[in-house]
């Protein structure tokens, strides 16, 4: 965090949020004032992970682990803060003392922004003493649950599109300015290629673009003259909008202003359709400039569009050069949550989980080995514990050891090769699995120890209604049948 900003504040994109220990559920710091009541401060491993993915998603693209890195590097709690807990009378006196001198000292392992994951699989453990675990979880949650939700939304979209260029579009009914921001930076991950959003541009890097608004060719008295005066201001990248009023005979003012533009020397880049019969109309606008002599103009969509609609043109021959995706593709419309949870798997060495009818959670610190075939594609993954042999030579281990004692390893990559590692990670997919409808389960299996120990720890609690044996005990049990979700 740069120096003036102060003490307690985050950055989050280019938002400055003044007290961001304070950006938590009360619930938190309570069960943290208990702990320290209890002298509770042993060492705590939480995992973060999806239960289960949305329907009609295949897969995952994980996200928002440098907000959440430096959050947790720049965590403390200001005298503000704390005069502000005080204020709540909840809180005693010692408590607030050691919350005024807390910092996060533990360690985060993650598996990189752009990955692909599924059902079950962490995204990161964070171990910690437990009051910093614990106190962090909101943030974690938040940080990577919206990031993660529209990263996979938008890489869906940008899958549909077969290579044509994705524009991010939706920056105006994105759910608040940070909504707004991660939008943007989670569709450049997922593999747009530009954004509306201007504060994206400066601050991410996203090359920033945009045409024109049917408010302004109607300010202009005759729809033609919109065009010329736009032409003028760009001739260097003209978009025209043509159904503000009949398309087809503003495609042929389209072409009379790109013949009055190749005489001073510029070409016309595009027209852009955002309403009506999509196919039909673009088939008639292309025919309109390709009979004209105009082959480079490019038909540029947008309009509520989302990777169904988009496939639905490719598929019926729309000749679309690109598109335009906004309000769906932001707020992830279909899908607008995740499963995600952050949950306790280990204390003390003593392992944990939860037997919650339809919230059951895998017990101990976890590592995601992903296997390939011949050809480079992902074969299938196994779930096993931190502690576990790599299966094969081959397994590739996906939780990386991204913080240790409160301070990032390395330096954050920049976004443009989190984009091409997210690129790699599609182009890795399965073709079953990458469809946009009724794609195939992705296999995702279970160590045998991880069965054993869950087992074990299941038939404990359930017998005794006590905390499960330490982990150490469930390595001498007998084989389990097979693997599985947690029964």
């Amino acid at each position: 965090m740069a120096m003036q900003e102060p003490p307690g504040a985050f950055v989050s994109g280019p938002l400055v949020v003044r007290d961001g220990s304070l950006f938590t559920d009360l619930y938190e710091i309570t069960m943290a004032a208990s702990y320290f009541r209890e002298r509770m401060g042993g060492s705590a491993t939480f995992s973060l992970f999806v239960r289960r993915l949305p329907k009609e998603r295949s897969f995952l693209i994980a996200a928002g682990l440098e907000d959440l890195l430096n959050y947790l590097r720049d965590f403390r709690f200001s005298d503000e803060a704390i005069r502000y807990l005080d204020a709540l009378n909840r809180f005693d006196d010692g408590f607030l003392d050691f919350l005024r001198d807390l910092r996060f000292t533990g360690e985060v392992r993650a598996v990189p922004e752009g990955t692909v994951i599924f059902a079950d699989e962490p995204l990161l453990e964070v171990t910690a003493p437990i009051i910093e675990a614990q106190i962090v979880e909101t943030a974690a949650i938040n940080f990577c649950h919206l990031q993660t939700l529209l990263a996979s939304k938008a890489a869906r979209c940008v899958i549909a599109a077969r290579g044509r260029p994705v524009v991010e579009f939706g920056l105006r009914r994105a759910h608040g300015i940070d909504a707004g921001m991660k939008a943007a930076r989670c569709a450049f991950i997922a593999g747009a290629t530009m954004s509306s959003n201007v504060l994206a541009g400066r601050y991410y890097g996203i090359p920033p673009t945009g045409t024109m608004a049917h408010s302004y060719v109607s300010a202009f008295l005759h729809e033609v003259e919109a065009f010329r005066a736009f032409a003028r201001a760009f001739p260097a990248n003209t978009i025209l909008l043509i159904d503000t009023y009949d398309t087809v005979a503003a495609a042929h003012k389209a072409v009379e202003v790109a013949k009055e533009m190749e005489a001073q020397g510029h070409k016309l880049a595009g027209v852009r359709l955002d309403s009506g019969d999509i196919t039909a109309l673009s088939q008639e606008v292309r025919r309109i400039l390709d009979g004209a002599g105009l082959h480079y103009v490019r038909i540029f969509v947008s309009g509520n569009l989302e990777e169904h609609t988009i496939d639905r043109f490719l598929e019926d021959g729309a000749p679309i050069d690109a598109f335009g995706v906004g309000t769906r593709m932001d707020v992830s419309a279909d899908a607008p949550y995740l499963d995600m949870a952050y949950k306790l798997v280990e204390y003390e060495g003593r392992n944990v989980l939860k037997i919650s009818t339809g919230k059951e959670t895998w017990a101990g610190e976890k590592q995601v080995y992903r296997f390939r075939d011949r050809s480079g594609r992902f074969g299938g993954d196994v779930l096993a514990l931190r502690d576990e042999p790599s299966p094969s030579a081959e397994a590739e281990p996906l939780l990386r050891t991204v913080m240790k004692s409160g301070r990032i390893v390395e330096p954050h990559p920049p976004l443009t090769a989190v984009r091409d590692y997210c690129a790699a990670q599609l182009a890795a997919l399965p073709e079953e699995v990458r469809r946009l409808r009724d794609a195939a389960t992705y296999p995702v299996r279970y160590s045998d120890r991880l069965v054993v120990l869950q087992r074990s720890l299941e038939d404990a609690v359930k017998a005794s209604e006590v905390a499960p044996a330490p982990r150490e005990a469930s390595r001498h049990s007998a084989d389990p049948p097979g693997g599985g979700r947690p029964r």
